[in-house]
């Protein structure tokens, strides 16, 4: 038995509990966080540093270096095929190249800014009205006619000078907007498209506007992804001085102003502003011939009755799908007839959900106004020819195959575009 000192120095000791034997200890509470001071300037550790001025400006350049590499290029390659297959189809004897690049409506501009617009209406022998010069916008002739004045040639070569500098800035201005879109690669293969194989692209090395038209249009686009608005809607408004289907590109102006204030939840002055400025060019210069002639409709009228223009919701088209589809061997129309509905497969393929509006819009609104409106059958390809939408679905298609299968691919319609330009514009007798 324990005495009493002992029982004592037993009862002084602490007590430990014993814990049980699958029991756990409980984990310690994590201690406060506590801010380590950084020094003025500097980044926290383990972020990012931003890139600093001087490296942005290096990549910058060498983007801008990369983009005028593949415009140069592509420029330079399909204006060589074009040239070579249509001097190579020119028959023995005719006309020469300078001269097919400046047929048809290429005469009547180059006429605008060597002696300017008619005073008003022309008559046929019976008296009813013909058409004249004030059925072409302005802005082509103007700048032809400022080219001619700068350098001293005579309109005809100022004309062309102008539409390679507009085939340019097109490139240009296409590549941007696809690589913002869908990467350099689709870009690069879209404007080897856009200059060489979709049928009639020649019309963009001749005197015409399309190239401008498109240039203009091609930087509106850019812009308004940009959100530069006042360029945007400045440039649109331009587009309305080259030609009537300046009217697909306000609407595609005025679709990403809306997209952009929806997503905002106010309205903004910019792209209001920009809306309106896009919609002022047809309108302004429509006004003019009016007032020049002393009929507001005098454009339409002029339009009808030199080349049998109007809308009519696409019922010539359908009928000369319907006259030449079951029974018609003649190669041009059938051709047409089959590339627009190429076309037409390719344009219904661009929309998709990873496609950007706009540019849907402006390209769906350019076809629908070229095949709704009763003008030659022949024509609808040129018309054609700057509405961008049907190349987004082969060029991006063609951006993920492997190389060997894109290049043989783009050779091959490359080299069918370009002969059928020339084909057009040395075979085929009546205008484009």
């Amino acid at each position: 038995m324990p005495t009493p000192t002992q029982r004592a120095a037993v009862l002084s000791r602490p007590t430990v509990p014993t814990l049980p034997a699958r029991a756990v200890p409980a984990q310690a509470a994590p201690l406060p966080a506590v801010p380590v001071p950084v020094e003025a300037g500097t980044a926290p550790r383990g972020a990012v540093p931003p890139d600093p001025p001087a490296r942005r400006r290096t990549r910058s350049g060498q983007a801008a270096a990369r983009t005028a590499a593949a415009v140069g290029l592509v420029y330079a390659g399909s204006l060589a095929l074009h040239l070579w297959l249509l001097a190579l189809m020119a028959p023995p004897g005719g006309e020469g190249v300078r001269a097919r690049l400046l047929a048809w409506d290429a005469r009547h501009f180059a006429d605008i800014a060597a002696h300017g617009y008619p005073d008003g209406l022309n008559h046929s022998p019976d008296g009813e009205p013909a058409g004249n010069d004030l059925a072409f916008f302005p802005l082509y002739p103007l700048l032809t006619r400022a080219v001619a004045a700068l350098t001293g040639v005579d309109t005809g070569t100022a004309a062309l000078g102008t539409s390679h500098l507009a085939v340019l800035a097109m490139l240009g201005a296409v590549h941007s907007l696809l690589a913002r879109l869908h990467g350099a690669r689709t870009a690069l293969v879209g404007i080897v498209l856009l200059a060489g194989a979709q049928p009639m692209a020649l019309t963009f090395f001749m005197g015409y506007s399309e190239a401008l038209f498109a240039a203009l249009a091609a930087g509106a686009l850019l812009a308004t992804h940009r959100r530069a608005w006042l360029t945007a809607g400045s440039l649109a408004l331009l587009c309305g001085l080259t030609r009537p289907v300046a009217a697909a590109v306000a609407l595609a102006v005025a679709v990403a102003a809306a997209q952009h204030m929806l997503r905002a939840r106010r309205p903004a002055t910019r792209p209001v502003a920009a809306v309106v400025l896009a919609c002022a060019g047809t309108p302004a210069y429509l006004a003019w011939v009016g007032d020049r002639v002393g009929r507001m409709d005098a454009w339409f009228l002029i339009q009808e009755a030199g080349w049998g223009t109007r809308w009519d919701n696409g019922a010539a088209f359908l009928r000369f799908l319907g006259e030449v589809l079951p029974r018609e061997d003649g190669w041009v129309p059938v051709s047409t007839a089959l590339l627009v509905l190429v076309l037409l497969g390719f344009t219904a393929a661009a929309w998709r959900r990873d496609s950007w509006p706009p540019l849907l819009v402006y390209g769906t609104a350019v076809v629908v106004m070229a095949l709704g409106q009763s003008n030659y059958f022949h024509c609808k390809l040129r018309l054609l020819v700057p509405a961008l939408v049907f190349l987004l679905p082969p060029a991006r298609a063609l951006a993920g195959a492997r190389p060997r299968t894109a290049v043989a691919v783009l050779a091959g319609a490359v080299l069918f575009g370009c002969w059928y330009g020339a084909h057009m514009l040395t075979v085929w007798p009546y205008a484009i």
